[in-house]
């Protein structure tokens, strides 16, 4: 627990210090902020996205088969239970 603070303390004050800092014209979050928006950055993005859609797809099947696995009855592979028939008249 102690060290758990202990984190969360630094990264706070690593947060503030990188917004409010300035490291020549801009913060820290400034100069990120600045190299996201560049069209080198954007191609990056959109080669990475063409990229990763396969693979996004497949842990998206991976994820509805797992669920629909999880959320099925307790009856097994057999489907839904069949209606009982009538009893023969007599």
């Amino acid at each position: 627990m102690i060290r758990f603070v202990f984190t969360l303390i630094i990264v706070g004050v690593l947060v503030f210090l990188g917004a409010t800092v300035k490291l020549g014209k801009r913060t820290f979050f400034g100069h990120v902020s600045a190299i996201w928006s560049t069209n080198e950055a954007k191609d990056m993005r959109e080669g990475v996205s063409e990229k990763a859609k396969p693979a996004l797809e497949k842990v998206k099947r991976g994820v509805e088969a797992g669920y629909k696995e999880a959320t099925k009855d307790e009856g097994g592979d057999a489907g839904p239970t069949p209606a009982p028939s009538p009893s023969p008249s007599r």
